[in-house]
């Protein structure tokens, strides 16, 4: 293997880093039904919450992407003994005209972080060919804040990486 002709301080120094932009997909409200504890795991203790339906709205970088969330999903739930919660959300969403997107969001929740606390998450979202596959080939980053007491939903803002 040649010797590297440029060395990484020089590299890193010649190319500007990529700085992402972000832009809203879509926001969804996401009615969650009663936790159920499935007890201790190793490190944490495990709990599933139902995803009883929902709606979600277009934002400027999701043209079309509104409609409901299906019930049938859930968020499979890991708090870890250092207090971050670990959570991983597999459910369907139902656009206007017919397509279902599948819709796995796994996120962090660190309540240490304060005013607010730290719940961001990466989204996959599966289309099925057509309107919607550039889906399929874009990262989406989450936000996720949750609606309780008043209400028994969270709120999913859904961010295009480009």
């Amino acid at each position: 293997m040649p010797p590297h002709s440029v060395d990484d301080a020089r590299l890193l120094n010649d190319m500007e880093p990529q700085k992402p932009e972000l832009s809203l997909v879509w926001r969804a409200v996401v009615e969650v039904g009663e936790g159920i504890d499935l007890g201790p795991a190793r490190g944490g203790h495990r709990f599933l919450v139902p995803i009883t339906g929902g709606r979600f709205y277009a934002g400027p970088a999701g043209a079309g992407l509104s409609g409901t969330v299906l019930p049938g999903g859930a968020d499979r739930q890991f708090l870890r003994s250092d207090g971050i919660k670990e959570l991983d959300a597999l459910y369907e969403m139902k656009c206007e005209d017919g397509t279902i997107i599948t819709v796995r969001n796994r996120v962090i929740v660190d309540p240490t972080v304060q005013p607010n606390r730290y719940a961001m998450s990466v989204i996959d979202a599966t289309a099925e060919a057509g309107k919607f596959d550039w889906l399929n080939r874009r990262i989406l980053l989450g936000t996720l804040t949750s609606a309780r007491p008043a209400r028994a939903c969270v709120v999913i803002g859904a961010w295009l990486a480009a």
